[in-house]
């Protein structure tokens, strides 16, 4: 084990981590990379060791975000259960992350809404882009889910696990698993092929 590249690996997620955190309370502009490095509990020059730039390190934290919720969004995932199942846990899993991770919803609202979504809009979690875009696609070629296009399919479910995340941390209402698989259901309902019962 290379005890140095543990180190340099712990340092770079200790960085990504903090701005994550100090995004959601300070917004993009309100948090220089000298309030960052404090945080992660690194010296200012070394922050730049690992990203050129902030506007690297934003890059970089957005990747980071997504494959964090690929993971969340994948897990205890298993290819030979129905489809509608799997979508259903998609759902569930997500939201529920979201909810136990505001700082990573946060981030990304602020991010979709931001010009670094234009800047670097070829950047995308490879873990993303492998499993949970061609399971989207698959679901549509195979007609289980209506035939649109996934720019349009993308904001209807992702905003509604969204909208489900926030109204669950506003405290407005604290929803069970059971209350989220029935919200994930009414979204299946309305995506899936309507003679569709996979």
């Amino acid at each position: 084990m290379n005890i140095q590249l543990d180190t340099q690996a712990h340092k770079k997620t200790a960085i990504l981590e903090s701005t994550l955190l100090l995004i959601k309370e300070h917004g993009f502009h309100g948090t220089p990379m000298s309030q960052i490095a404090k945080s992660a509990g690194v010296a200012a020059g070394t922050i730049y060791h690992y990203f050129e730039s902030k506007d690297e390190l934003i890059r970089e934290l957005y990747v980071y975000v997504k494959d964090k919720l690929a993971d969340a969004i994948l897990k205890n995932d298993d290819a030979g259960r129905p489809y509608r199942e799997r979508f259903l846990d998609f759902w569930v899993n997500q939201c529920s992350f979201f909810i136990e991770n505001p700082a990573f919803l946060y981030f990304l609202e602020q991010y979709i809404n931001s010009p670094y979504a234009k800047r670097f809009a070829g950047s995308e979690s490879k873990q993303f882009n492998t499993k949970v875009k061609p399971f989207v696609a698959y679901g549509i070629e195979n007609g289980l889910i209506r035939k649109m296009d996934y720019e349009l399919l993308g904001p209807i479910v992702h905003g509604s696990i969204v909208a489900a995340a926030k109204f669950h941390l506003s405290g407005h209402h604290a929803f069970t698993t059971d209350r989220l698989y029935g919200m994930a259901e009414v979204i299946w309902d309305g995506i899936k092929e309507q003679e569709s019962k996979r």
